[in-house]
């Protein structure tokens, strides 16, 4: 399958916990390089989290970046500072004696003291309940993340086949025009022979059996018979890669590295007038090509 290393994709998950945050960005690569930034709270979670990556994405460098924002469950906790209480109760008494006031201390009385009455909230959950928290709502929110990058890299890919596709097809034809222009070449250069050797026939007195042996010896030597074979054979496989479920900007790498190799050969060997010209337009194709699997996974 062609599948591009390039995209971006973010995911973002609210909880009545927590918001977890997830921006994940792929580049090209010769490998699979997975950076990962995390708080601090999601350190024990680093190796779940790539071999989360790994299992969407073959190679290509990742950086995925995660930001984490617990909202904690909280209850009130009333604390009563007994000894201002006291005290505030004993100066009341006294004041009540001598005529001052009237009534009894009252609950109202003592919240308009600051010092009286403490208000604080204490969260519900445990440490260890957060972090088991925090590390379901990351995996979870990746995921979704990295769903969204390999739908972006199929599509980017797509594109990328249809170029491929293309320039593959181009290069079959172009291949067909240079074996064509190789035999022509072939038959000019043993007529060429031929009529070299009748014209110093006369006065070399050549065996003419062994005169013919020599011309086909020479023209096979420009025989590219195997190599268009074999090159047409990389055609076909390139085919059967794309095709294929598994990755293979690796392997189709490989080829073009192949046929690169196939169509110097053939360059070296072949005769014609118009064969140097076929020769670099495929190399040129393929150069092309090559720059164009680098940016497939």
């Amino acid at each position: 399958m062609i599948k591009s290393m390039t995209g971006f994709a973010s995911a973002t998950r609210e909880a009545e916990q927590a918001t977890t945050s997830v921006t994940v960005k792929s580049v090209n690569h010769r490998f699979l390089d997975v950076q990962c930034r995390l708080p601090g709270s999601l350190a024990p979670a680093e190796s779940a989290l790539r071999a989360l990556v790994q299992r969407h994405v073959a190679r290509g460098r990742v950086e995925v970046t995660i930001h984490i924002q617990l909202r904690r469950t909280a209850v009130p906790t009333i604390e009563v500072n007994e000894g201002f209480a006291a005290a505030l109760a004993a100066a009341m008494g006294r004041a009540r004696e001598a005529g001052y006031i009237d009534g009894p201390l009252r609950a109202s009385d003592l919240l308009r003291f600051p010092q009286a009455v403490t208000v604080s909230e204490q969260a519900t959950q445990a440490p260890a309940e957060d972090a088991a928290l925090v590390q379901r709502e990351a995996e979870a929110a990746l995921g979704t993340a990295l769903e969204a990058l390999d739908t972006m890299r199929r599509r980017e890919g797509q594109f990328l086949r249809d170029d491929l596709d293309a320039r593959r097809n181009g290069l079959a034809q172009a291949l067909d025009d240079v074996a064509a222009a190789a035999a022509e070449g072939s038959t000019a250069l043993r007529t060429r022979l031929a009529e070299r050797v009748q014209e110093l026939g006369a006065a070399l007195a050549p065996d003419p059996a062994a005169v013919a042996q020599e011309i086909v010896r020479f023209a096979a030597r420009s025989d590219i018979s195997e190599e268009v074979v074999r090159f047409r054979a990389h055609l076909v496989h390139w085919r059967e890669l794309s095709d294929s479920p598994e990755p293979c900007g690796r392997k189709l790498d490989f080829l073009l590295q192949e046929m690169n190799r196939e169509i110097n050969t053939i360059g070296s060997k072949s005769e014609g007038v118009h064969v140097s010209e076929l020769i670099v337009h495929v190399k040129a194709e393929l150069e092309r090509m090559r720059e164009q699997v680098q940016n497939v996974e």
